[in-house]
């Protein structure tokens, strides 16, 4: 489901959280890229090229508090921590399919952690994280297009 930036915008006030230029743009950049995981340094290299002067602690502040708001979605993927938009408020917790080939995301309707605690008598899971990884249905067409 894609979100605009009211509703965005309507989050952070629902926080008590100020709404700034710097934090307006944040907004903006995610929500045009809410369908991928991006590099918090790429988002952090984009928000200083827009305002030179803000710092790394304030971009990745407001990540955090995002984040907090339940707004974004952070990872660490290979060593580096990434982020996006909140792909379903109505479902916070929720899977994904990732496409190792663009990178786009989509969210998964159900959980498999039934099946998994079945196998684990006697153990509490505190938290979970599930991705499945391979080629969306459009990079696989593409591929299957290509000749031998």
């Amino acid at each position: 489901m894609q979100q605009t930036l009211a509703e965005a915008l309507d989050i952070l006030k629902q926080q008590h959280l100020k709404i700034t230029k710097q934090r307006r743009a944040l907004l903006e950049y995610l929500l045009a890229h809410q369908d991928h995981y991006h590099e918090v340094t790429l988002v952090d290299d984009h928000m200083r090229q827009l305002f030179p002067g803000m710092s790394h602690n304030t971009i990745y502040r407001n990540l955090k508090e995002f984040e907090d708001a339940g707004m974004v979605e952070q990872r660490v993927q290979g060593g580096q921590g990434e982020v996006k938009y909140q792909c379903d408020f109505a479902h916070i917790h929720h899977h994904h399919f990732i496409c190792e080939n663009c990178g786009r995301v989509q969210e998964l309707e159900t959980c498999p952690m039934d099946s998994f605690q079945a196998q684990l008598p006697g153990c509490k899971i505190d938290t979970h994280r599930f991705e499945i990884y391979g080629l969306c249905a459009a990079c696989n067409r593409k591929l299957a297009k290509q000749p031998s």
